[in-house]
């Protein structure tokens, strides 16, 4: 028998699911495929690149301000390695590595999902540069699916930031992916981000439409 706090719960859940219902208005966003990469605090980069070093950038992404730097790193786990990661600028307060499942299999890592930056539990790894090397004791993260939206789209789409929302593919492995992090702030573009492994189980590609369906 469920307990009052637990039958409270549930309640809540239900009602907030409701309250999503009654707001949200479906809609096409555009896709990006995250590929493995990593944001790297400006200490770490100059242990692994050398004092004073400031990234490189190679082409603009598609959030305002971002940018997949010219610099990689080797990263190295218990059981593999994996060559030529990408950092992601600009610099961060924290070195954060995000890769996909397949990616921990290779590296010997468990594969931990949690939201951009809550490392804390994490497993760790060991980065290596041209100068130097940074021992991560934790980090290593499969990011959770997640949507940028800007303040005045969300309020087209009926959105608040911390939703959690569910998104449809389309073609034919359609699939509809839950629990995606709404994250709303007037320095993002619109836009979803999931893995290359629930890409690829989808049949996407960076740049295709997806639907808000709930």
């Amino acid at each position: 028998m469920m307990d009052e706090n637990q039958v409270r719960t549930i309640v809540a859940e239900v009602l907030k699911h409701i309250d999503l219902h009654g707001r949200i208005k479906s809609g096409s966003i555009p896709c990006g495929v995250s590929n493995r990469h990593l944001h790297v605090s400006q200490a770490d980069l100059e242990i692994l690149f050398g004092s004073g070093y400031a990234l490189k950038q190679m082409k603009p992404l598609s959030q305002p301000a971002q940018f997949a730097a010219e610099e990689t790193v080797l990263l190295v786990g218990p059981k593999g390695s994996i060559e030529k990661c990408r950092i992601l600028g600009p610099v961060r307060p924290a070195t954060q590595v995000e890769v996909s499942t397949t990616d921990c299999y290779k590296l010997g890592v468990k594969p931990v999902v949690r939201d951009s930056g809550n490392t804390a539990g994490t497993p760790g790894c060991v980065l290596v540069g041209p100068k130097g090397a940074v021992t991560l004791k934790e980090g290593v993260i499969v990011a959770a699916r997640h949507m940028h939206i800007s303040a005045v789209e969300a309020s087209k789409f009926g959105l608040k930031d911390m939703d959690r929302i569910s998104i449809k593919s389309s073609g034919t492995k359609s699939v509809i992916f839950n629990n995606v992090l709404v994250r709303v702030s007037d320095k993002f573009a619109l836009d979803f981000h999931l893995d290359t492994d629930e890409a690829n189980a989808a049949g996407i590609n960076n740049g295709d439409m997806v639907e808000i369906v709930a």
